[in-house]
């Protein structure tokens, strides 16, 4: 899919027009096309296969010191003068009530391509070797029957392509491919008890950036017997028993457990009250900056938006932001937030460049990028080895977390007890509760970077109208001391 050459050329005309009125002081003009396509097979036969494209500019500018936003799927110079008119006309509407002018600080232009590394474009490849690469596997996880109840295997492709020119002078290009393959194995006991097993983590984990080579990088067939035989194994394993116990991490759970308890937390835009109504605020509030022990001192997170294949990888955001790697929490201090140009003002500081739309037809606004626990030293076995009385968990069954991102509850496929260093049974069924900090201030081990895997989430929801992002956590295991742990 090449950039379509009168794209830019329409761009331009937009920032043309909308620069030529004396109340305009910044102006954004975006040009976005994507293509996606999904395939699954389950028990035996396919059971969706679908493809989708779309395509359209946008405008984002102030005006009068208040924002105005419009779209168009029209590549026509009078469809985007259009579109411009109709942003004009919204900032110059909203500025009659809104109560403060827009802080929106100008940077130097940035100018250059960004292109995602790939080896295989999963586009030319045939669905015919598609679906046989879903079908072994997925036939492998059914092989001799019950109590294996189904089983699915499935994989996504998208490639977009984004152009951004700005009244800086910004002139940048990027295009992304992303994708990922999982398997799935439901087992079913006598009684009607139900057990999952997914690979390579919790559904809608496993996204990466890159091409078609990442199938044979995550090796389903190699995968599926194991599948297969621990979700039967969960079907007589004993609940996980009810106390307080130190608790590993796998990196599979680490990357849930960092979205939802430092990546949405940290987003500026929350902290402000931007998402009150619909997703909740944050307990990071500006006053905690430099101040709030968030964790233990080994515990630093980083908001990386350069981390190779990671999905909140890129050149720019969409606000012409270079990509960067900044700290959230180092060592163990809340030191600052996800942030746009506009909420970065707010607190006297620079953006960390996390703003992104989904597509050509929504605002952009604060999108985690690849939030990340950055790694310290050794294996899992060692950190297992080390371990008297614990639990081991991994690949996440389901989720809850307050509004304020505080109080959360997890529940987790795989939980292998451990004693005296060794793992001694499989429990089912574990869950874990904390309050963020507290659990984060019990961190007291965290694997080496040989162990971190990074993990892409493909459906981060936020903003109204929903904006589904896909985002990345790099996340080695790690373990928490006195964790309160049980079974759902």
């Amino acid at each position: 899919m090449a950039e379509d050459p009168r794209a830019r050329d329409l761009c331009h005309a937009a920032l043309r027009r909308a620069r030529a009125e004396r109340d305009v002081s910044h102006v954004e003009v975006r040009w976005v096309r994507e293509r996606s396509e999904r395939l699954r097979v389950r028990d035996g036969a396919p059971d969706g296969v679908s493809a989708g494209s779309s395509s359209g500019f946008s405008v984002r500018l102030v005006a009068r010191g208040a924002w105005g936003f419009a779209c168009t799927q029209v590549p026509s110079e009078a469809a985007l003068a259009k579109m411009v008119e109709q942003a004009l006309a919204v900032a110059r509407a909203s500025a009659r009530l809104a109560p403060s002018k827009v802080s929106f600080p100008e940077r130097d232009a940035e100018r250059g391509d960004y292109q995602a590394p790939v080896a295989i474009d999963p586009f030319e490849v045939s669905l015919e070797r598609k679906l046989a690469d879903l079908s072994g596997p997925e036939a492998e996880v059914r092989r001799g029957g019950a109590p294996i109840h189904s089983a699915e295997a499935w994989m996504h492709w998208t490639e977009m392509e984004k152009l951004l020119v700005t009244s800086e002078g910004t002139d940048v290009s990027q295009k992304f491919v992303y994708g990922g393959v999982g398997l799935q194995a439901i087992a079913v006991g006598p009684d009607g008890a139900m057990q999952r097993r997914s690979y390579p983590g919790f559904p809608g984990s496993e996204g990466l950036q890159g091409g078609y080579e990442i199938v044979a990088r995550t090796d389903l067939a190699g995968a599926a017997p194991r599948i297969r035989s621990e979700a039967i194994e969960l079907l007589g394993a004993e609940p996980c028993p009810e106390g307080i116990r130190d608790v590993i991490l796998g990196s599979n759970q680490m990357a849930l457990q960092i979205h939802e308890s430092c990546g949405h937390p940290t987003e500026l835009d929350r902290a402000l009250g931007a998402e009150i109504s619909l997703a909740g605020g944050s307990f990071l509030q500006p006053e905690d900056l430099g101040k709030l022990r968030y964790g233990s001192e080994i515990v630093t997170l980083t908001a990386d938006s350069i981390a190779p294949m990671g999905l909140g990888t890129f050149g720019w955001d969409d606000e012409g932001t270079p990509a960067q790697k900044a700290p959230l929490v180092e060592s163990g201090v809340f030191v600052d937030y996800l942030s746009s140009r506009e909420t970065a003002a707010r607190l006297g500081r620079k953006s960390t460049g996390t703003v992104r739309a989904e597509s050509w037809n929504r605002v952009p606004m604060i999108r985690m990028v690849n939030v990340s626990l950055e790694p310290r030293s050794g294996s899992l076995e060692d950190l297992v080895a080390d371990t008297a009385d614990g639990l081991l968990l991994d690949v996440n069954q389901s989720w809850s977390i307050d509004d304020l991102r505080l109080n959360f509850q997890f529940s987790c496929e795989l939980a292998w007890e451990v004693k005296r260093g060794k793992r001694v049974r499989l429990l089912r069924d574990a869950r874990y509760t904390g309050i963020t900090p507290k659990f984060w201030q019990g961190c007291d081990a965290i694997c080496g970077a040989d162990e971190a895997r990074i993990w892409g989430l493909m459906l981060c929801g936020k903003g109204d109208p929903m904006q589904t992002m896909a985002v990345a956590h790099s996340a080695p295991p790690a373990r928490f001391r006195r964790v309160e742990v049980g079974h759902s």
